[in-house]
C-alpha cells in the first residue's frame, strides 16, 4: 500500500520537487488561480505541507480560495531590532508614499462598491477614472499634464506592488487601463474600510494643510 503522510497526501518520489516548486513560486510573488490552474490545484492539495515548510522561514501562507490568490507574509513578530532572537524578514516591508496610500484606499473602496453591485467579477478602471477619484484630494493645479504624469508614476508603483494589473489596449486608445487585483482586499481589510470616511477626512486635511503652507 502507498504510504500516507499526516496531511493525507500520498508520499511519492514526485512530492519533494512538487513542494519545492510551489514554495519557489510563492517566494517570487502572489500566485493567482487564473494564471495557472494546475499550479493552483497542487497548491490547494499540498497547502498544509507548504504552510509547515514556510513556517520554518518565519512566513505564513495566505490562501483565499474564493478570490483565487495566495501569497506569503512574515509572521507578526516583535520589533526585529529589539535585541531578541526573532527571525530576519524574508518578505520586506515596503513603505508607501502618501499618494500611493491614498490611491490604494480609494481603489479598495471602489472594489467594495463594485462587489456590492454584483454582476462582473473584474473591476477595470482607466487611468483617467483613477485620476478623477484622486483629484479631489490633490492640490489644485492648472498643469493637467503634470498631474497625469504624477498619477502615471503612482499607478506604476501600485502595479509593481501587485495591486493593479495593466491591461493591453484592444481599442487603440492611448489611455491605459488597469484591473484592480482582488488581493488588495487582503491588505486593506473590512475593519480598515469601516473607518474609511475618517481616513479620507485625514487625507483631505493633509492636503488642505499643504495648500496653506
Amino acid at each position: 500500500m502507498m504510504p500516507i503522510d499526516q496531511t493525507g497526501d500520498q508520499i511519492t518520489s514526485e512530492s519533494p520537487p512538487q513542494l519545492s516548486e510551489l514554495v519557489t513560486h510563492l517566494m517570487r510573488g502572489v500566485q493567482y488561480r487564473e494564471n495557472n490552474g494546475e499550479y493552483w490545484t497542487s497548491l490547494l492539495r499540498l497547502q498544509h505541507r507548504v504552510r509547515d515548510y514556510v513556517a520554518v522561514l518565519g512566513l505564513d501562507l495566505v490562501v483565499d480560495e474564493a478570490e483565487g490568490y495566495a501569497f506569503l507574509r512574515s509572521h507578526n513578530t516583535e520589533d526585529e531590532n529589539d535585541g531578541g532572537d526573532s527571525i530576519p524578514r524574508l518578505v520586506a516591508r515596503r513603505p508607501l508614499s502618501f499618494n500611493v496610500s491614498l490611491i490604494l484606499a480609494l481603489l479598495r473602496k471602489k472594489l467594495a462598491e463594485f462587489d456590492a453591485g454584483g454582476g462582473e467579477t473584474r473591476l477595470v478602471l482607466s487611468r483617467d477614472e483613477v485620476a478623477e477619484l484622486v483629484r479631489v484630494f490633490l492640490p489644485e493645479t492648472s498643469n493637467e499634464v503634470r498631474l497625469i504624469d504624477q498619477i502615471d508614476t503612482h499607478l506604476k508603483k501600485i502595479v509593481e506592488l501587485g495591486f493593479l494589473r495593466r491591461l493591453k489596449s484592444t481599442t487603440g486608445q492611448n489611455v491605459p487601463t488597469y484591473e484592480v487585483c482582488r488581493i488588495l482586499k487582503a491588505f486593506v481589510d473590512a475593519q480598515w474600510l469601516a473607518d474609511f470616511d475618517d481616513k479620507l477626512a485625514a487625507y483631505a486635511a493633509h492636503y488642505q494643510d499643504a495648500r496653506n503652507e
